[in-house]
């Protein structure tokens, strides 16, 4: 369960793992926009389900992107994954989402470096934009804290939704698309 959300009705499956229609967090009900699978390799290994919850559900990355309304990431992890694995996910990620502001947010992408612990097959991590505020990260519902800036937000949701997501159809699952 995301922190601060209270999960209503399940809703939607992607490969054996469930996520509810709508989410309540303090400033409203956010509701599943899109789930998609992180494949990882040449041998295509399932690492997470993603799950992205909006206030307003669209297929548009460029309007979620740009939208200054609250928004939610959440990973559910079907494989291990070791702390170093996801410093070099989340530098790769950056690389690509952040463009000339990636040496801006430096000291925010270690922040959140900071708080990376290797995570279990069954462990959630939870991702919340809060408009004005910066992103909230939260494992298995426990918040490690906030990394202030909509900027920060911004290229931290364009890791998947940008042009160069981890992968494709994870783009496409979380924009609404097949969960494939």
């Amino acid at each position: 369960m995301s922190a601060g959300f209270i999960p209503t009705a399940a809703a939607a499956d992607c490969d054996g793992v469930s996520f509810p229609e709508h989410i309540q967090w303090s400033g409203g009900t956010l509701t599943l926009n899109g789930l998609g699978l992180r494949k990882a390799t040449v041998f295509s290994i399932k690492v997470y389900v993603g799950a992205l919850y909006l206030a307003h559900p669209t297929r548009d990355a460029q309007t979620i992107l740009s939208s200054r309304e609250a928004a939610e990431i959440d990973l559910d992890f079907v494989f291990r994954v070791s702390a170093s694995q996801l410093r070099s996910a989340w530098k790769e990620g950056f690389e690509k989402s952040a463009g000339t502001q990636l040496t801006q947010l430096q000291s925010r992408i270690a922040q959140l470096n900071g708080w990376m612990t290797g995570v279990k097959s069954g462990q959630r991590m939870t991702f919340l934009r809060i408009p004005g505020v910066g992103i909230r990260y939260a494992l298995d519902g426990k918040v490690q804290g906030t990394i202030a800036g909509d900027d920060f937000a911004r290229a931290f949701l364009a890791i998947w939704l940008g042009p160069s997501p981890p992968n494709a159809e994870l783009r496409t699952g979380l924009l609404g698309g097949a969960c494939t």
